[in-house]
């Protein structure tokens, strides 16, 4: 079966940086579009990232642009998310995802396939 397992969060201060990992099993990985998401207690789940298949294409949303960059080792089933000058309003619950999808530009996240278990991201001020 498909497995998303998410790891490198934890708990940072103001500024500093974390870089999340995910690693994918049971999917061929270089045919899914991968995202990263968060949820922030009482909130829904937002868009932070995503990855074509290649990892050629990348977008972001406007909150994190600039800070966060994601990228993808296909030889290694693995999707990164590096976290540079965080925020304490980037503290959430971070999870990954995967689509079965070539184009890019991908959202919504009822459009997702596949979901690791999240990792907690912590930024204190």
């Amino acid at each position: 079966q498909v497995q998303l397992v998410e790891s490198g969060g934890g708990l940072v201060q103001a500024g500093g940086s974390l870089r999340l990992s995910c690693a994918a099993s049971g999917l061929t990985f270089s045919s899914y579009l991968m995202g990263w998401f968060r949820q922030a207690p009482g909130k829904e789940r937002e868009f932070v990232a995503g990855i074509s298949w290649s990892g050629g294409s990348t977008y972001y949303a406007d909150s994190v642009k600039g800070r966060f960059t994601i990228s993808r080792d296909n030889a290694k089933n693995t999707v990164y998310l590096q976290m540079n000058s965080l925020k304490p309003e980037d503290t959430a619950v971070y999870y990954c995802a995967a689509k079965s999808e070539l184009r890019v530009g991908v959202r919504n996240p009822h459009e997702y396939d596949y979901w690791g278990q999240g990792t907690q991201v912590t930024v204190s001020s």
